[in-house]
């Protein structure tokens, strides 16, 4: 069936299309600029000279941040983090979704309303960190990825998916023997790709910007994450040029802002290499409870 577009469809589609292209444009252009400057001399940063396009191009930039140890091992750190924290936050998310989203569990209203109540009433900042030192979490990657193991956000969502799973798959799991277990681990996760690829990548990015915990949970600089590590260079113009390595004669003349442009980019180009890869499980997640049957 055809559906005829009136005037003031076209009007408002051309409009729409146009503000939409306005709005990613503005929110587009600050990063091209981050990675015009990353790629620009000294020189030319310093006289305002880059815009949109590189002046002078060269790569002393990215050379300094591959060969500083201290920035690879705050990659290392964030990657860790990323990955073991996702982990720990699909499986427990998962975990504590999936009986609450079954009508035969008991008492389960009780267990929602109390996962709500996080949403509505946070604990302030001060009763958690003495309850993360008082449990030893102190100075511990473990800080950063144990007391937000389940967003309670993500926890709905994915229990809305769990939800939409046919009970009579899970009867006829039980009657040929299956255990509970089973069925999660043979049925339950296999269909849910979609919320889980959307939950990993909501998680992966929030472990991956790690900042405010890793600020307040860690002494020791030798654990910083990443993004600690960027807000040292950016804050405190953390960039130490060593006279005896062999970028020091290329360096000494240089602003540490190009430096911290390329940190910037090395900072956030991985999480983005990670969409392409879910994208086609990312749109069917975040379609999860928009029909209704």
């Amino acid at each position: 069936m055809n559906l005829r577009v009136t005037a003031s469809q076209k009007v408002f589609n051309a409009f729409n299309l146009a503000f939409l292209t306005v709005l990613a444009a503005i929110m587009f252009l600050p990063f091209v600029n981050i990675i015009a400057q990353s790629f620009s001399s000294s020189k030319a940063i310093t006289n305002g000279d880059v815009s949109l396009l590189p002046v002078d191009f060269t790569l002393i930039n990215y050379r300094y941040v591959f060969s500083d140890p201290t920035i690879w091992r705050a990659f290392s750190i964030s990657v860790l983090i990323t990955v073991v924290g996702t982990l720990i936050n699909l499986i427990l998310t998962s975990s504590l979704a999936y009986p609450l989203s079954r009508p035969e569990y008991v008492g389960r209203k009780y267990v929602l309303l109390m996962v709500l109540m996080t949403i509505i009433f946070q604990a302030p900042l001060i009763p958690v960190f003495i309850l993360i030192k008082n449990i030893g979490l102190m100075n511990s990657l473990w800080a950063l990825m144990i007391p937000n193991a389940i967003s309670a956000f993500n926890f709905f969502v994915m229990r809305s998916f769990f939800m939409n799973i046919p009970g009579e798959l899970i009867d006829s799991s039980r009657i040929d023997g299956c255990s509970e277990l089973r069925i999660m681990w043979s049925i339950i996760l296999p269909l849910s790709k979609p919320a889980m690829a959307t939950m990993g990548i909501y998680y992966a990015v929030y472990h991956w910007n790690a900042y405010t915990n890793a600020l307040y949970y860690l002494n020791d600089r030798n654990m910083y994450p990443l993004q600690l590590k960027l807000r040292e260079l950016i804050a405190k113009d953390d960039i130490n040029l060593d006279p005896t390595g062999s970028l020091y004669s290329e360096m000494i003349s240089m602003s540490p802002e190009g430096i911290k442009m390329a940190t910037v980019i090395v900072a956030t180009v991985p999480i983005l290499l990670i969409y392409p890869f879910l994208q086609k499980y990312f749109i069917k997640g975040m379609l999860i409870g928009s029909i209704k049957s």
